[in-house]
């Protein structure tokens, strides 16, 4: 018996953890490299793979906050829909009598 409704809650959770990864890395080595960031190899991979994680958050987001603060806004958003998703997956888990964790 499959459940593919609890695969798309699962592969939805593991791209919003490789998303907040990502972040969070690009953050991380936006401090250690400081201005000479853009020309790093490996800072120029995290904003193009976080690049549309950020375009969804500012349509979303209101205008007030400024693009310098956007990852810091995307990063909770991500993170609060991590959780959403574990929510989803519980009630789900306890609708249908499965033991997911």
């Amino acid at each position: 018996m499959t459940q593919p409704e609890l695969f798309i809650i699962g592969v939805l959770r593991a791209l919003v953890e490789v998303s907040m990864l990502f972040l969070l890395g690009q953050g991380i080595l936006a401090l250690l490299a400081g201005s000479r960031r853009h020309g790093n190899t490996i800072y120029q991979l995290f904003v193009i793979v976080t690049r549309p994680v950020l375009k969804a958050v500012r349509k979303i987001s209101p205008p007030q906050i400024i693009d310098k603060h956007l990852p810091f806004v995307a990063f909770f958003f991500l993170f609060w829909m991590w959780i959403g998703l574990a929510w989803l997956k519980r009630l789900y888990c306890e609708a249908h009598m499965l033991q997911c964790f």
